[in-house]
């Protein structure tokens, strides 16, 4: 069996089963330039992008950098940056199944390697959009040189991109570009724009450069919204290859349901260019509604859930939506203290149908999503995800949610370090270690040489410089997750979610 290539295109045309780009797509020019390799990126934006080349829409493709160290290249270079999107799940009631090859990327560039080629597509006068997706922590301000070769954080990156581009173009007004940035914090395009103008100044760079960017450049918050596990396990990828006829090591799986939500007006429906071609894109001037529903509830169940989950020796979040206790905590937990604590005016119903919803794409057993991926910077998403809705749950019902509660002693479980090996701090459940991949695993190693959990649980909620303000206020939300994590301690985490969730049953 070949490996998927442009050459084996021509012999996947008459396969039932499997969408293929047109030949005539890898003539068009070169007009995105996105930040992230990541399968997340390339199951979402690119396939709003792919779709609209495959319509004759956009007619544009993308220029992909590679950050990181992580990985390499080979594969894209091997399948001249092809790729197989696998989607699973039900479209109205019903099981349905689709295979794209996505044709959107043009090529990859390691900015660690080939920054030069990051800085000659600034030259480019067709690049017209800036895609981004470095997660939570890569939207944030360090002390960076846009000279080096590359800069070292992803701000200093784009503000070396944007002033190669108004050098090379003059300023021009025409030759500003829209820049979307989806990774998961609140108004993601203001906080960019802010940290890009805040190192140009301290860069030292023109006046005239900053005008520029303020007036002739777009930064549009965005929220997105799809489960993209990526590359599914070894037999599920086999199944698919033999399916599909051809090897794919790019190949990844994602969920039917889709969202972006951009924040613009007709203007950047203009720029953009591909909007109208899926419903999917919605380019509106307020997304804060579709941002809540999908942070506190989507993202904030999943973040109470996966420390949870992996204590309870879930794998994924179909299999521990499997079971009924885990399921019944999950559900509650969203019906009863997220979905009426969301710190946004919206109807009742609506939060509530956006919950059940969220139930049933968490069931899809086609979508192997690792709870392990979503534990990473997990302490970053319990700051942007959860602590709002526990604080306005405590200022309108005058007391703690107690499934929050909950989800927040099995975090702390989750965090607790059983070995150290340099600077990586592992935890250990059923004799297995884990990497606790989380920039606060150091706090959490020095937490827990306490003798006294309750001490130690007062002493973590103290920390304001983590969530903001001192949750050790509320004395009975101590005592409680004191409580939880003895249950933990004793009686392991499956127990302790049972006896939960038939006490909470009793309520």
């Amino acid at each position: 069996m070949n490996y998927l290539f442009r050459e084996k295109l021509r012999q996947l045309r008459n396969h039932p089963g499997v969408i293929v780009p047109p030949d005539t797509v890898f003539q068009l020019p070169e007009k995105v330039l996105q930040f992230g390799t990541g399968a997340f990126l390339r199951g979402l934006a690119d396939f709003f992008i792919d779709k609209a080349n495959r319509r004759g829409v956009f007619n544009g493709r993308i220029v992909v950098v590679k950050s990181t160290n992580k990985g390499d290249l080979k594969a894209f270079e091997q399948q001249n940056n092809l790729y197989t999107l696998c989607t699973r799940g039900t479209i109205n009631g019903k099981p349905a199944a689709e295979n794209i090859i996505s044709s959107a990327i043009s090529r990859v560039i390691n900015a660690k390697t080939q920054w030069s080629l990051v800085l000659d597509l600034a030259r480019n006068p067709a690049i017209g959009i800036v895609i981004s997706n470095t997660t939570e922590t890569g939207i944030q301000l360090v002390q960076d040189d846009i000279y080096q070769w590359p800069p070292v954080s992803f701000p200093g990156k784009l503000l070396a991109f944007l002033y190669a581009r108004y050098v090379a173009f003059s300023g021009s007004p025409e030759r500003g570009v829209v820049i979307i940035p989806t990774e998961l914090i609140t108004d993601n395009g203001r906080k960019l724009e802010a940290i890009v103008l805040e190192l140009a100044h301290r860069n030292g760079l023109e006046g005239a450069f900053i005008d520029w960017i303020e007036q002739h450049n777009h930064f549009c918050n965005s929220l997105v919204d799809r489960i993209v596990p990526g590359k599914p396990e070894e037999t599920t990828h086999k199944l698919l290859e033999e399916e599909l006829g051809y090897q794919d090591e790019l190949l990844i799986t994602a969920e039917h349901y889709h969202l972006w939500a951009i924040e613009g007006d007709e203007t950047i429906r203009q720029k953009i260019g591909f909007y109208g071609i899926d419903e999917g894109l919605v380019i509106e001037p307020d997304i804060e509604l579709y941002r809540e529903l999908k942070l506190r509830l989507l993202n904030g169940a999943h973040t109470l859930g996966g420390g949870l989950a992996h204590l309870c020796g879930f794998k994924t979040v179909a299999g521990a939506m499997s079971n009924p206790d885990f399921a019944a905590f999950i559900t509650d937990l969203m019906l009863t203290e997220i979905a009426p604590a969301i710190p946004y005016p919206l109807p009742d119903w609506l939060a509530a149908t956006f919950s059940m919803q969220v139930i049933e794409r968490f069931k899809n057993l086609h979508i192997q999503h690792q709870w392990l991926n979503i534990t990473q910077n997990y302490s970053a998403k319990i700051l942007a995800r959860v602590v709002p809705v526990f604080s306005n749950f405590e200022k309108t019902r005058g007391t703690f949610p107690e499934h929050v509660a909950f989800g927040y002693a099995a975090y702390i479980w989750y965090m607790k370090p059983a070995r150290k090996d340099g600077d990586q701090f592992y935890g250990q459940i059923n004799g297995e270690y884990y990497l606790i991949n989380d920039e606060k695993a150091a706090f959490f190693h020095q937490k827990w040489q306490m003798s006294s959990l309750y001490d130690m649980v007062k002493s973590i909620l103290k920390e304001s410089s983590i969530w903001g303000k001192d949750l050790s206020k509320t004395e009975p939300l101590v005592s409680t997750i004191a409580a939880h994590l003895q249950s933990l301690k004793q009686n392991g985490a499956a127990a302790t979610l049972k006896m939960f969730v038939a006490k909470a049953e009793l309520v």
